[in-house]
């Protein structure tokens, strides 16, 4: 959305919070990277239907202010069609990043609501390889977009950062992962892989949501310091010996393809994960991510990276991450909205609009 931003206005409309306030407003904020941030605060109390006529009604009241000028929704989740649906922009995008309806907790009208938006969509932009195989048959516009990189950001874990006071003490190695800690994580392999190797120290990063936090398994050697700002993880990574993802292979890890994938190889770190897999196809078969299956393999090749040089290692990385980037990304999509753009003016008869200066996203997105 920032990159979106250099060039078109981008509202970010995120999923309401509850405030101590006497009627439903939208608190505004300009992002540094140039994306308003709108956020609806709701009163308490208020039942599903009445939340749902406040997002919709605040939604129309700032796309008033900008009545007339080319419009994309843009919608990360089908839920969002509850107080959306009415819009008539020029450009409607489905940009599915995850298979929403398998994560613990999904609403039960998801997939209704899912298929709904695949009807009116004009672009369908899915996360990965699993994810566009899973949709590319339910819609003529389905487009394959995998988890890019931010390059010049994680790669400053290269350069000696400061070492974040909250890792003083912690040991080394340190095998580290960052990410939300929920449903998808293999909370069993992380206490096995902890108890075979004491002296490794684990290092976790990430809120704790939809399971209880009790559950996380805890010893001398596991150490669960919260979430952290997407500013402050080069840091943490320029600390870290190995990267670590541990995700559990269940229904809510059967289309994902994690971002933080080639964010640790843009950091400089060896990489080992379970069998997930768009991580198997797109880094493992190509030799950059170890994939495990067990706590005693994870702890054998965890030895073997420990002890390999990094120099050959991080040359094959750089050449594979100079084949991606959030830019590029940008620019593709860029280009698909602004053909469907193109051809919306032509049939309302109008001149195709140069740019399009709003970008309605409807809904929230976490990011740690």
């Amino acid at each position: 959305m920032t990159r979106a931003a250099r060039d078109h206005e981008v509202i970010f409309f995120e999923e309401p919070v509850a405030g101590e306030v006497p009627a439903p407003r939208l608190d505004l904020t300009q992002e540094p990277g140039g994306v308003l941030r709108a956020v609806p605060v709701l009163p308490p109390g208020m039942d599903e239907q009445a939340r749902l006529a406040a997002q919709r009604s605040l939604l129309d009241g700032l796309l008033a202010e900008r009545a007339g000028q080319p419009l994309v929704a843009w919608f990360y989740t089908p839920m969002a069609l509850g107080f959306a649906d009415h819009l008539k922009p020029d450009v409607t995008v489905y940009d599915c990043m995850d298979e929403l309806s398998a994560f613990r907790g999904a609403p039960p009208a998801m997939l209704e609501m899912e298929r709904r938006l695949l009807e009116r969509a004009d672009l369908v932009f899915t996360g990965g390889r699993s994810l566009y195989e899973a949709k590319q048959d339910r819609h003529p516009q389905v487009h394959c977009f995998p988890s890019s990189i931010d390059t010049a950001h994680f790669g400053q874990a290269r350069s000696g950062l400061p070492e974040p006071e909250s890792m003083a003490g912690i040991g080394r190695p340190r095998i580290g992962f960052f990410g939300v800690i929920d449903e998808r994580m293999d909370l069993e392999l992380v206490a096995a892989f902890a108890a075979l190797r004491r002296d490794w120290q684990l290092v976790m990063l990430g809120p704790v949501v939809k399971i209880d936090p009790a559950s996380l398994p805890q010893g001398p050697n596991l150490h669960w310091l919260g979430g952290r700002s997407y500013t402050e993880l080069p840091a943490y990574l320029a600390h870290w010996d190995l990267g670590f993802m541990p995700f559990a292979l269940n229904e809510s890890t059967r289309f994902i393809s994690p971002t933080k994938t080639p964010e640790f190889l843009a950091a400089g770190l060896p990489v080992l994960s379970t069998p997930v897999v768009d991580v198997v196809r797109d880094y493992g078969e190509a030799g950059l991510v170890e994939i495990v299956t067990s706590a005693a393999e994870l702890a054998e090749q965890a030895e073997r990276l420990l002890r390999q040089k990094r120099a050959p290692f991080l040359a094959r990385v750089d050449a594979r991450l100079a084949e991606n980037s959030w830019d590029l990304t940008w620019e593709r999509m860029q280009a698909l909205i602004q053909a469907e753009a193109a051809a919306f003016s032509h049939q309302a008869g109008r001149p195709a609009a140069g740019i399009l200066p709003a970008v309605a996203e409807a809904t929230g997105v976490a990011h740690v």
